[in-house]
């Protein structure tokens, strides 16, 4: 059986925690980021956990080699 090919840039936008929740980064964050305050810059930077059960189930597939916890 050959190996499944993983989505590099999926493999980049999403980790697993330790105990297994999905995260992702915040949309927004690449550009345009000079007339924002500094509070909305740092929630940038913040992780948010990926909820929706079809949308987990499609990363998944995308990058199954990932460390699920």
């Amino acid at each position: 059986m050959p190996k499944i090919k993983t989505h590099k840039s999926t493999s980049k936008r999403f980790k697993y925690t330790g105990s297994g929740k999905l995260m992702r980064t915040k949309v927004g964050k690449s550009h345009l980021r000079r007339n924002k305050s500094k509070r909305v810059k740092n929630q940038f930077d913040t992780m948010l956990e990926v909820k929706e059960g079809t949308t987990r189930k499609r990363i998944q597939k995308l990058i199954p080699y990932a460390k699920k916890g």
